[in-house]
């Protein structure tokens, strides 16, 4: 089978060999997958990786324990824990220490015509969405962890930090549930996905403004957005982290301390939730599509994926 593989800053092809699953996991065929800004950075060195990247994707089931998931279409939770440690005995397998992370850590990823997953990982895609909606999953679900996280009253002022991919799921999440959102980026033609949703964008964003806001959304993807998202918080108001980087941050402690802003780190969310939105239509995806490649062509794929401005763009494969 053909598999994507990132070594020392460089995307490859390989022919790797088909893998083998085991009880209770599948092996997955690839639709479709997602470059998101993790790949990217993996590409450039976050976790020191080498090997298959890829997490954000929608599959055929080839093979299962459980004949109902063979030959349906799935998107798959990406944490695979251990079932074991007393973080999974809460619930909380995402915080699992043994826990492998398909394409991220100790499990090759979904950019290859094959992959495996724990069954139990999987979520049906309702025959209504497409592979291009669904494969949104996994990302949304992202941007939704912030109302498990984070108690928004409706009608509240939010401020989200950023119009990439990840930021603009965050804004339309977020005037989902009913909050107040402005959107602060520096791309107009992004803004607008978000504005056509209802979500009210600040463009251009020189300066942002200070102390005005009870909860701001990071989701910069860089290292000076953190400090931004502070300034613009009112004492003892919330930040939600959302950037994964690989260069370091450096945090300016002293408002966090002062002001007691309330830093929340938000990472990986619920897929349910996420699929009964994508389903609702609400949330405008395939705006978000810059670019679609053939798995075969994922250097010239993450080549585009990485120029500036560029949102999603999509390995596929063939049937």
């Amino acid at each position: 089978m053909l598999a994507v593989h990132l070594e020392n800053g460089c995307v490859s092809i390989r022919n790797m060999p088909l893998p083998r699953r085991g009880k209770g996991s599948a092996l997955i065929r690839l639709r479709c997958a997602g470059i998101c800004n993790t790949d990217l950075e993996l590409l450039r060195g976050y976790y020191g990786f080498r090997g298959t990247p890829g997490h954000e994707f929608v599959g055929q089931v080839v093979e299962a324990d459980s004949t109902k998931l063979v030959g349906r279409r799935v998107v798959g939770e990406i944490n695979i824990a251990c079932g074991r440690c007393e973080w999974c005995a809460q619930g909380l397998e995402k915080h699992c220490p043994a826990r492998s992370v398909l394409g991220i850590a100790r499990h090759p990823g979904a950019f290859s015509e094959y992959f495996t997953l724990p069954e139990k990982n999987l979520h049906l895609v309702p025959d209504s969405m497409t592979d291009e909606q669904a494969v949104f999953t996994e990302p949304l679900a992202a941007a939704l962890k912030i109302l498990d996280q984070v108690k928004i009253p409706k009608g509240a002022p939010v401020a989200v930090l950023g119009d990439g991919k990840l930021g603009l799921l965050i804004a339309q999440a977020l005037y989902a549930a009913g909050a107040q959102v402005k959107l602060y980026g520096h791309h107009r033609n992004k803004l607008q996905i978000a504005a056509r949703a209802g979500v009210a964008v600040e463009w251009p964003r020189k300066r942002v403004p200070r102390a005005i806001y009870d909860w701001v959304v990071e989701a910069t993807g860089s290292a000076g957005g953190l400090n931004e998202a502070i300034q613009m918080t009112r004492p003892r108001g919330t930040v939600v982290v959302k950037s994964t980087i690989h260069e370091a941050v450096q945090l300016e402690a002293s408002a966090v301390v002062v002001n007691e802003i309330t830093l929340v780190g938000s990472r990986c969310g619920r897929f349910a939730p996420a699929l009964r939105l994508l389903r609702s239509g609400k949330i405008r995806v395939e705006e978000m599509i810059a670019s679609r490649f053939p798995l075969a062509e994922a250097p010239q794929a993450f080549a585009v994926a990485g120029s500036k401005g560029t949102l999603k763009v999509l390995l596929q494969c063939d049937f």
